[in-house]
């Protein structure tokens, strides 16, 4: 195998690698208790030794007889049997069912020879002799011996996960023992001075570690078991004792950080001094600092650490083997998708983009991540899977992709896409709704209603004509869809507690000694900050854009209100624009703009959806409006109703 060294090598070439490492690594198995191999995977065909049920049994509690015996019965005309005895549940016969008798007998009791069906106690009554007043066919009220499983039949086939269903279909045949695949040892090492485990008190300089946490529940879902969890310091003779002690407690070894070709990262060349560095940077996007090695015989991945990029490497490289190794290669499935918009992506790299998924009427509709999110954990948290996207492609055009799940596909009650408000928050809680919310702004809201990817938008956007959302649904021609008055809330200028910069209108925005947090472009409260931004450069008589740049942190976006007021919290901006309810919550304070109009735009088409109109009956609700007064917003006499766009 030839080693690659700090050369970039391509996807292809690093799929390759990684089937030299499954020749070295192969599946071990193991006999599992029945009790104990929940979603553990079968690693051969179980066929059933004996019948089910294994003998004739009653299905209902009655009188065993022959069946010809009751022809003709009736309640006029009622047949006169014998009863020669009574069979219990879990006792063999000790009586013989000739012509003329009956036999009392129990549901799941065993049929008493000579009987061959079973009078319902019901259709019966019992005094010296039994009268009988209907008529039963042959096998009638009887389960007979294998009528359920027959000896030899199939039972689970080899490389299918075993759940309660298939655990009582084996305890009905008395196998109390499967031959499983063994669960993949697997070591996780976190590697960075900055890092500090969750459990820990958080130190100035020091960030929690997200990739322990991230990559050990991604171990169990592909099928493998944790045996070693550190996080280690970027100290040489540490790091490489942890590394070596890990080889010898898992069949895997996971690292993130350390990875790059930078002096501080040690994890690469630790892997080519003690072992046989196979990888070591691969032409992708996130994850291009990938290192791949052999070390005591067992294969090491040294992820990136940047939690998105460590997941996506982990995703394309580790899990498979995982999945090969645990028997769960075949069972996860890939989701033909639409990419409804063009996007750009990096010339020369091939790129892993997370994608959130949406069902619309007949396909899904994936929404491709933006921003830097190799570094963030809440863009890895909404995302679905990811898809791939050609190195040689400048754009990705509207067209079908192929989504590589992260996890089985769990698809939501509600699609809701638009504007982020926590008012959406309390709707949602109020109706017991579980719904997909992806925030990408009050025009992104309305654009996915339009390709019929969203069920509900919630929107704000303000028109220079002073009115709210309708003049941007009859421009965008949502002849589908109706607007759905929602509440009022207050937008306004959020600043540190006491004002200690003096801030009082936008003008202040442009002093030197304020910074400010923006919002997403296409969000309502963009647009209501750059309305009043303009209305500035016309006074002053220069260009929008140029007054813009004197702004500081004007290029800096939340995509949440909640992240504005977290913003200015924390000392990361002096003032950004947000809703007065997140201002009370972090207790900060508030210079009043304007009310602003907090609507809802729902498809017609899904007017009478269930999920729909619990949600819209939650909005009307007397619950609603008391929480929204506790949050500083309003309902008001127009909250509701209906108004069709024409």
């Amino acid at each position: 195998m030839r080693k690659i060294f700090r050369k970039l090598i391509s996807i292809e070439e690093a799929l390759e690698v990684l089937e030299h490492i499954k020749n070295l690594v192969k599946p071990e198995y193991e006999l599992v208790d029945l009790t104990e191999c929940y979603n553990r995977v079968l690693a051969e065909d179980v066929y059933s030794p004996i019948d089910v049920p294994p003998f004739d049994r009653a299905a209902m509690d009655g009188y065993a007889v022959k069946a010809e015996d009751t022809f003709g019965a009736d309640e006029s005309n009622p047949a006169i049997l014998k009863v020669v005895g009574e069979v219990e549940t879990g006792e063999e016969p000790k009586v013989r069912v000739e012509r003329g008798e009956a036999v009392r007998i129990s549901t799941g009791a065993m049929m008493p020879e000579g009987a061959n069906a079973v009078v319902m106690v019901e259709y019966t009554n019992e005094n010296e002799n039994l009268e009988v007043y209907k008529a039963v066919a042959p096998g009638e009220n009887v389960l007979f011996a294998g009528s359920d499983i027959m000896a030899g039949e199939l039972l689970v086939r080899a490389k299918s996960k075993i759940t309660t269903r298939e655990a009582g279909l084996l305890a009905a045949c008395g196998i109390g023992k499967v031959k499983v695949y063994k669960m993949p040892e697997v070591a996780i090492i976190s590697t960075g001075n900055e890092l500090c485990r969750w459990d820990e008190k958080l130190k100035p300089g020091k960030i929690y570690d997200i990739n322990t946490a991230t990559l050990s529940l991604a171990v169990i879902e592909n099928g493998g078991k944790v045996v070693l969890n550190k996080v280690v310091e970027d100290k040489e003779e540490k790091l490489k004792n942890t590394i070596l002690d890990a080889t010898e407690k898992a069949k895997i070894v996971i690292t993130s950080g350390g990875t790059s070709a930078g002096e501080g990262d040690l994890v690469y060349k630790i892997l080519d001094e003690v072992g046989e560095l196979l990888v070591h940077g691969i032409a992708i996007k996130p994850g291009k600092p990938a290192a791949f090695g052999i070390v005591n015989g067992k294969p090491v991945f040294a992820l990136p650490g940047y939690p998105t990029s460590a997941f996506m490497i982990f995703e394309l490289f580790v899990s498979p083997l995982l999945r090969y190794l645990s028997g769960m290669d075949d069972q996860k499935k890939d989701v033909i998708a639409k990419v409804g918009y063009r996007i750009t992506s990096p010339y020369g790299r091939k790129e892993l983009r997370p994608v959130c998924l949406v069902r619309g009427e007949k396909d899904y509709f994936a929404y491709p991540l933006t921003g830097n999110y190799s570094a963030m954990i809440s863009k890895l948290a909404v995302a679905d899977g990811f898809i791939e996207i050609e190195e040689n492609a400048i754009f990705l055009e509207e067209s079908e992709v192929k989504v590589k799940l992260f996890s089985t596909l769990k698809p939501a009650d509600l699609v809701i896409i638009g504007s982020h408000c926590i008012g959406l928050d309390v709707l949602l809680r109020i109706s017991k709704l579980k719904a997909k919310t992806i925030n990408v702004g009050s025009m992104g809201g309305l654009i996915a209603i339009k390709r019929g990817e969203a069920d509900i938008a919630g929107t704000h956007l303000l028109d220079e004509s002073g009115e709210y959302n309708i003049p941007f649904i009859k421009k965008l021609g949502l002849k589908n869809a109706v607007l759905i008055k929602g509440y009022l809330r207050e937008q306004g200028l959020i600043v540190k507690k006491g004002n200690p910069k003096k801030i009082k209108w936008f003008e202040d925005l442009l002093r030197e000694d304020v910074r400010i947090v923006n919002r997403n472009p296409g969000s309502g409260t963009r647009i209501l900050l750059d309305m009043h931004l303009k209305d500035i450069a016309k006074k002053e008589g220069i260009n929008f854009e140029d007054l813009t740049k004197k702004i500081k942190g004007y290029e800096i976006e939340a995509k949440t209100h909640t992240s504005v007021a977290v913003a200015v919290l924390s000392g990361r901006a002096d003032v950004g624009l947000g809703i007065k309810s997140v201002a009370d919550i972090y207790g900060l304070d508030f210079i009043p703009v304007r009310d602003e109009e907090y609507d809802f735009v729902v498809r017609k088409d899904r007017l009478n959806k269930k999920e729909v109109m619990k949600f819209l009956n939650a909005l009307n609700s007397e619950e609603f409006a008391r929480e929204l007064k506790k949050l500083g917003m309003k309902v008001w006499d127009k909250t509701g109703e209906i108004i069709e766009i024409t």
